[in-house]
């Protein structure tokens, strides 16, 4: 049996994917001891998977090798067994590959089996999954948000930066969302209720940031020039949550704050996270996300890119922005 994969050949240059990345047929193998396989039917797309194709060597995982089939989070069903946690039948979430089937070790894969109660499966995938953990640990956690804060987001009309924005407002905090276009603002207030949006796009960055009054906590998914203008922003003893570097991704360049010495000035904390960090709090994480989300106080707009041969074009919207909510692509089943 054969397995339609996207395989890694080159290191791509800026948001040149087409010429790393391609589509083969390779045969399917059957699970070792310990593993299973998967039948993918969604694939997420991530910004953070962007890293693993370059060829850095300092990032929180060894880069991808050339030749090996892209990684990346899949929902799917076991179709064969040899882990006795996982049967065939079994509905799981893990880092897969992207491709019509992934072959993984479990443990290694972070795998865990879905309550099929939840009618919508991507939402295993943005607010009780990743994106969603991201969010509530980076706020809650890292960012230390207390009620009554004023909480700013970047790249808050993507996945995590929207939940986060929800998050933030169920902590009782006031929110303010980065994001770029007139029409995602326009959405950030009206459909989420945020206090205010900022249209990055627009410029005047700072000048639209004193609307905000001062922030507490900054919840970074973007780095780059932006950093600067929330740094001369933010509250004495506020709280910086570093999600993200999107703007470094694509260009290779590495964010270096020319208004680095508010930190000083203002006592600033800031501090990185990722989600390898706290995967073991992932069943608490999921359980308060899930009373949210049950309550119909935590939305996410799905981008859906249908067929594994598209799953390019899905992956450059995400990155480019062009995305409102969570980009995923859904294979034929």
């Amino acid at each position: 049996m054969t397995n339609r994969i996207w395989r890694l050949t080159a290191r791509p240059q800026g948001t040149d994917f087409a010429s790393a990345l391609h589509l083969v047929e390779a045969p399917l193998t059957d699970p070792a001891e310990g593993q299973i396989v998967i039948r993918n039917a969604l694939l997420s797309m991530d910004a953070g998977t962007r890293m693993w194709m370059s060829d850095r060597t300092d990032g929180y995982q060894p880069p991808l090798d050339l030749g090996v089939a892209m990684s990346g989070l899949v929902i799917g069903r076991v179709t064969a067994s040899r882990h006795a946690g996982f049967p065939e039948g079994a509905l799981v979430r893990a880092f897969g590959q992207w491709g019509d089937h992934s072959v993984v070790d479990p443990v290694m894969a972070g795998a865990v089996r879905l309550d099929e109660s939840v009618a919508d499966l991507r939402a295993w995938f943005g607010p009780l999954g990743m994106n969603g953990w991201t969010a509530l640990w980076g706020v809650e956690r890292t960012g230390a948000a207390q009620p009554g804060e004023t909480v700013l987001v970047s790249a808050a009309a993507g996945a995590t930066g929207l939940l986060a924005c929800q998050v933030a407002k169920l902590l009782s905090c006031t929110v303010w969302g980065l994001a770029g276009g007139p029409a995602k603002c326009a959405a950030l207030v009206s459909d989420y209720g945020l206090a205010g949006a900022i249209d990055y796009k627009a410029g005047n960055v700072r000048e639209q940031l004193a609307g905000a009054g001062g922030v507490d906590v900054y919840f970074d998914n973007v780095g780059g020039p932006l950093l600067d203008d929330v740094l001369v922003s933010m509250n004495h003893y506020g709280r910086v949550a570093v999600c993200g570097l999107v703007a470094d991704y694509n260009t290779g360049t590495r964010t270096a704050p020319q208004e680095f010495d508010q930190v000083l000035m203002r006592r600033l904390r800031i501090e990185g996270f990722f989600s390898p960090d706290f995967m073991h709090h992932g069943p608490e994480l999921t359980e308060r996300l899930l009373g949210w989300y049950d309550a119909g106080q935590l939305d996410l707009p799905y981008d859906v890119t249908r067929g594994l041969e598209n799953t390019l074009v899905a992956y450059g919207r995400m990155l480019s922005g062009a995305n409102m909510g969570k980009v995923i692509v859904e294979l034929e089943q």
